[in-house]
């Protein structure tokens, strides 16, 4: 196994096989005194997910699931990587006709969640990745079409199931107005950031990349938090897509898929 080095607070990974990794709970050092109660926290994350998965079957929004072993759960890798990181490395040549349907392709992602009685409940760019469906051919498109797929679903929720996972989004996220419970609306508020990130290439009250030390973290995690209680929210009013991200963060949308239907037409609008 090829260990590779995917950024997660509870799990690792490993490549296995061409397009195929591992997913495992993470190993905590016996140092920690707390690395039982760790142990069993990541653990559960990776049986939350496999039960989540095999719930939602194959879908082309959703991580191709392929069983579990004895390690963890068997999962298609994702060649681009993870959204953010993709956006992060690449903001200047995305086209507006691709973010677009990556916005579409996030919505139809949750909108199939939910009508299978999942809430995500930990909705960020990092947990969509980047996928090539077709790959590209110099004579023909030197492009590879590059689609998303929803992954992560250690901290999901679903009643039918019995299963919570006992996780919130974070900030840029998460509506700290609301009770600390995972509802569809969880889902639909984070939606309107993540939208904000693919359509203006940041997060929201933020003209670069995603902090990465954790004082910056912190900092802006602060920020964010105030401003979001206060309902004060960038203004959208004049950017494209502007009228769909203020419609998930003012709960607008009853549903994700009514979501759906809102991007479908504002790309009618455009011409895409």
């Amino acid at each position: 196994m090829e260990p590779l080095h995917y950024v997660s607070s509870t799990s690792q990974f490993s490549r296995i096989g061409p397009g195929l990794v591992v997913k495992a709970p993470m190993e905590v050092s016996k140092e920690n005194p707390n690395h039982k109660q760790l142990e069993e926290h990541n653990a559960k994350a990776i049986d939350v997910e496999a039960q989540i998965l095999k719930r939602l079957g194959r879908h082309p929004r959703i991580v191709p699931f392929h069983g579990v072993n004895d390690t963890g759960i068997l999962l298609s890798e994702a060649v681009h990587g993870n959204l953010q990181a993709y956006i992060d490395s690449n903001n200047p040549t995305i086209d507006t006709a691709l973010r677009w349907k990556w916005s579409l392709q996030a919505a139809e992602a949750i909108a199939y969640l939910h009508e299978k009685g999942v809430i995500h409940s930990d909705l960020r760019p990092e947990n969509y990745l980047v996928h090539a469906t077709v790959e590209p051919r110099d004579d023909v498109d030197p492009s590879p079409s590059l689609d998303l797929w929803l992954c992560d679903f250690g901290g999901s929720v679903c009643e039918e199931l019995g299963l919570d996972g006992g996780h919130l989004p974070d900030d840029p996220f998460f509506d700290h107005r609301k009770p600390w419970v995972s509802t569809r609306e969880t889902d639909i508020f984070s939606l309107g950031s993540v939208f904000f990130n693919i359509l203006t290439g940041y997060w929201p009250y933020r003209e670069g990349p995603p902090p990465k030390s954790m004082e910056g973290i912190i900092a802006y995690e602060k920020e964010v938090n105030e401003l979001f209680t206060a309902s004060k929210f960038p203004d959208v009013s004049k950017s494209s897509g502007g009228n769909v991200i203020k419609g998930c963060w003012d709960y607008r949308y009853q549903t994700a898929q009514d979501v759906v239907e809102a991007i479908k037409r504002e790309i009618a609008v455009l011409g895409m």
